[in-house]
């Protein structure tokens, strides 16, 4: 039994020191070099930036009139109602004003008397005057007094027909009455409103804007209307110098093209250009960095080294920004991001068809589908130990038999 105890001994001395010896002589894999971040990069663009500001306006008609009488007195007619097409020149309601009528024919009578009187006498003289009766200065002067009864006569017959042409009130111009003061037995004077017309011709939209706004538009600027997802088109025909008291703003009008379907005194949306930058340096507004409210950018020089870049920004919309300075036309802009850019890293540069393909973090996943196919590599070892132990065993049963 001693015997038999010291060579189980032995066996496993001999079996400790073979795994010893085989954990020595196993090598660590091979340390995998980390492979450089793929980034992608894009030159500067000349382009324009346009930026629109949303704002509401009111449509009106470009034409619109308020009637008022050129006389006072009763209205004993009336033509016309709320909401009915009129054409110019057509009556709208008789205003009474017989009084003034009457004094006008008698001006106008009066008048004629003394012209039939004057040019009379002006027959006489000029009789006279033939048969050298009178002097030539007597007959200038009666026919000076003749013309002077014409034009009295005239000047009465123009005041008769203008009382009786203002006792009928007419359009001024063809349109729809929007609304109508025009009472029966009612009396107006010359500043009593009758009547709104509005024209038949384009619509004009009215709308007020801020200062900042107002310098960036100019008579003609084209701006968009929107109304129950119709879209419109308009062009700027009035432009303030000076600001609404009313508002604090300044006020605008805009003749709208093909509008007619937009109802007066209705709202819709507009958009006007609120600042505008052309042909001028972009890059990917993503591209751009801020650290304490200061703008950079990353540039790769040698198609692997980062530098970072300080640059002035201008305007920006969805996808680019205006740079002001900092960067060339040439620069490579790295328009993608990594955790891995700083000053002076390594990158490795890849167009968008291969970025895309690769996907982000292309070279990190390659490295980990790798690992497991290496670490089988290293998983072999410790079979290979089992075996050695197995022949160790097997060896000293041997020995343990041939004592025996």
């Amino acid at each position: 039994m001693k015997k038999s105890a010291k060579i189980v001994i032995v066996v496993m001395i001999a079996g400790i020191l073979v795994l010893a010896a085989l954990r020595l002589l196993k090598k660590d894999p091979p340390v995998e070099a980390v492979p450089l971040p793929n980034v992608s990069v894009e030159a500067p663009v000349r382009a324009d930036i346009i930026l629109e500001s949303g704002l509401i306006g009111t449509v009106e008609p470009s034409d619109i009139i308020h009637v008022t009488p050129k006389v006072a007195g009763e209205i004993v007619e009336t033509y016309v109602e709320a909401g009915t097409v009129v054409a110019q020149g057509q009556p709208l309601c008789r205003i009474d004003n017989q009084k003034q009528i009457d004094n006008a024919k008698i001006q106008m009578d009066s008048a004629a008397v003394a012209m039939q009187n004057a040019q009379a006498t002006l027959s006489r003289m000029q009789v006279l005057f033939a048969t050298g009766d009178i002097s030539a200065q007597a007959f200038e002067q009666t026919q000076a007094q003749a013309r002077s009864a014409q034009l009295q006569y005239e000047a009465a017959k123009l005041g008769y027909d203008t009382q009786v042409e203002f006792s009928t009130v007419t359009a001024p111009i063809s349109g729809s009455l929007e609304s109508v003061s025009m009472d029966l037995h009612s009396t107006v004077s010359q500043s009593s409103v009758l009547c709104v017309i509005t024209g038949e011709g384009l619509r004009k939209v009215t709308f007020s804007v801020p200062e900042r706004i107002r310098d960036g538009l100019q008579i003609g600027d084209e701006i968009r209307l929107e109304k129950q997802g119709t879209t419109y088109q308009a062009a700027i025909t009035e432009l303030a110098s000076m600001i609404s008291p009313q508002t604090g703003l300044f006020e605008v009008e805009a003749t709208v093209e093909n509008g007619q379907a937009l109802a007066t005194g209705s709202t819709v949306k507009l958009y006007v250009v609120s600042s505008r930058a052309e042909d001028v340096i972009t890059v990917p507004v993503d591209a751009v960095y801020y650290e304490g409210g200061d703008a950079y950018l990353y540039v790769c020089e040698a198609s692997t080294t980062v530098h970072k870049v300080p640059v002035e920004t201008g305007i920006f919309d969805d996808e680019k920004i205006q740079i002001l300075s900092g960067i060339a036309m040439e620069d490579a802009v790295i328009v993608s991001w990594s955790s891995e850019l700083y000053e002076g890293s390594q990158v490795n540069v890849v167009t968008k068809g291969q970025a895309a393909e690769k996907g982000p973090g292309a070279g990190g996943q390659q490295t980990a589908e790798d690992g497991p196919a290496q670490a089988g590599g290293a998983e072999d070892g410790p079979a290979q130990a089992g075996g050695a132990e197995a022949a160790a065993l097997e060896a000293a049963d041997d020995t343990e038999t041939s004592a025996q």
